[in-house]
């Protein structure tokens, strides 16, 4: 990685002087973002990171003296062509040439792993990782919720693969309790084989709507009642009709979800622990940690006094188990199945007490993995409507996001004839919600606005979109060019050195998304570069230049396309290469 030979350069010199390894040195070396304004070194040292005296009362002035003084005492080699002080910052600038000629090596060489092999990344340790995410309710609709997890997990699983980490992607379906009772006799009322084949979440949906209305019924009641039991006992024919359910909602949301990009290593579901879960209140009750209310409820008491001032209920009066219950067995099966170093939850923030609980409550069992088990949470979103009202189904949305697309190109004039327009709408409007939904925290809640997201100006997935296309296009015309035969000296130009300088920072961005898991860091760097590659594109045009020249700035822009599509793809993006 080019940043690494240029941070472990200034490290060394540091460390001759300041008498302290290099290693711990690296990390308080940092990129420079780049400023509109005015020109900024390549790499800062903070002050304060290595000073000794590092308590609030070291005064902004001490700081910057501090900084003055060990300025004085480092001297420019062949790798660091000027140095300077900043509020509390030595400020390092690296030789021009160099910085042009290792950035477009490294980054040309290394494609798609460029970034991710930085030695930033050398003192994590490859993980293996459950990420259970996206799981729908069979029969119920598919809302945004469900949207923002699938992609938000997607984007995690996607980050920690590329950075070498061992990924299983679970989707846990809602697909058992009493809902399917009321299910199974609305099927056996209103159902019709051929369109549970065609069209299996729609009809079972519709199905369920419709039975819905009659649920208050005694006679529904009853029925729904002896078809749960039933398939609670395994009843053959019961549990064929179930398994149908489930087998056809998922082939259909398999086909879905590759629309969206998504692929999961395993369908779960809450059915496959209904025994298991039976085998958790044993194991409660064996350890002491089961407690019966008057009620005849079964509960945990959480509470610090043992008091039950805060418990949670993992039993019905009658003994069956809850949806926590069944939560505690899948997590003490996943680890028995898989021994995974670390669980990863994706859902809403609503959600956050029961992952509290769920994870006390292994925690007391004695299970000590659960503190490396995580609850990944997101905002609620509002507003998201498609043209036929509210979101029923994901394929509503992707459909919409497609449609929009396709009307908004067909209106644009530069579009040209593009090959295979609704697969090119498709991929852009999916990157517009993509990006959309991850420019904040993810903790934030947001109003959608398909007007917003799908502006072609702007922090938009659209505008980064059009800029690979755009980049790629140029290659086109004039070709790959090859890092090693590119005369630097001819990218001395501010729009230039600023492109070079924003990839230097791309490893430094991923590992503060690896570290928190949020997408926001890598969605403005991405932004960014696109807005740099603009302001050169426009400024240091390849078409007429002198041949030397010419080659120096494809290289440049070929740079700055390979990042940007990396980029595009841990996000869950597909790039396109026309527009």
């Amino acid at each position: 990685m080019a940043s690494c030979a240029f941070r472990r350069s200034i490290a060394s010199q540091l460390s001759k002087v300041l008498d302290l390894p290099p290693e711990n040195l690296i990390k308080s070396i940092s990129a420079v973002p780049v400023s509109k304004k005015r020109h900024v070194a390549d790499f800062q040292l903070s002050v304060a990171s290595v000073t000794e005296d590092s308590s609030s009362e070291s005064l902004a002035q001490d700081l910057h003296l501090q900084a003055q003084k060990l300025a004085e005492r480092l001297k420019c080699d062949a790798v660091v062509s000027e140095i300077s002080t900043g509020p509390g910052t030595v400020n390092f600038t690296i030789n021009r040439e160099l910085l042009a000629k290792t950035v477009l090596q490294q980054v040309l060489k290394d494609g798609s792993e460029y970034g991710v092999k930085s030695e930033l990344f050398s003192t994590v340790p490859r993980q293996k990782a459950v990420i259970e995410f996206s799981s729908p309710n069979i029969a119920k609709k598919f809302h945004i919720g469900h949207l923002r997890s699938t992609i938000i997990g997607n984007f995690i699983a996607n980050l920690k693969a590329a950075l070498g980490h061992e990924v299983i992607r679970m989707n846990y379906l809602g697909d058992w309790g009493m809902q399917f009772g009321l299910l199974g006799v609305g099927f056996q009322c209103f159902g019709n084989k051929e369109k549970l084949k065609s069209s299996p979440l729609q009809h079972l949906f519709e199905v369920y709507v419709q039975i819905n209305k009659e649920a208050d019924d005694e006679n529904v009641k009853k029925l729904a009642k002896d078809f749960f039991r039933k398939l609670e006992e395994h009843d053959e024919q019961t549990l064929s009709l179930w398994k149908q359910f489930r087998d056809f909602s998922i082939e259909e949301y398999i086909r879905i979800y590759k629309r969206l990009g998504v692929h999961f290593d395993e369908y779960s579901g809450e059915s496959f622990y209904q025994e298991k879960s039976q085998e958790v209140l044993k194991m409660l009750e064996d350890k002491g940690l089961l407690q019966k209310t008057v009620k005849g409820t079964g509960v945990v008491d959480l509470s610090e006094k043992k008091d039950l001032s805060l418990f949670s209920t993992v039993m019905r009066s009658d003994g069956t188990s809850l949806y926590i219950t069944r939560d505690l067995a899948a997590a003490i099966d996943r680890m028995n199945k898989h021994s995974c170093d670390t669980m990863i939850y994706v859902t809403d923030k609503t959600q956050s007490n029961h992952f509290q609980h769920l994870f006390q409550i292994l925690k007391l069992m004695g299970y000590d993995w659960a503190e490396r088990c995580q609850h990944v949470s997101f905002g609620l979103v509002q507003g998201m409507k498609t043209r036929r009202g509210e979101v029923i189904f994901l394929e509503d949305v992707l459909n919409e996001v497609r449609s929009r697309m396709l009307q908004n190109m067909a209106s644009a004039k530069t579009t040209k004839e593009i090959e295979d327009p609704i697969e090119t709408a498709e991929k852009v409007g999916l990157a517009a919600l993509i990006i959309q939904d991850f420019r904040g925290l993810l903790s934030s809640d947001y109003q959608f606005s398909w007007d917003r997201a799908l502006q072609s100006r702007g922090d938009t997935g659209v505008f980064l979109q059009y800029t690979h296309a755009r980049l790629h296009s140029l290659e086109q015309i004039h070709g790959n060019k090859q890092p090693t035969d590119v005369n630097v000296a001819c990218l001395q130009e501010p729009d230039a050195i600023s492109v070079l300088q924003h990839l230097l920072r791309y490893d430094e961005v991923l590992y503060q998304s690896s570290q928190d898991l949020q997408p926001k860091h890598i969605v403005s760097y991405l932004l960014t570069l696109s807005r740099l590659a603009a302001v050169a594109h426009k400024t240091l045009p390849v078409k007429g230049s002198a041949p030397e020249v010419a080659q120096a700035r494809c290289c440049l822009f070929q740079a700055a396309r390979s990042v940007l599509a990396n980029g595009m793809k841990l996000l869950g993006i597909t790039p396109v290469t026309q527009m």
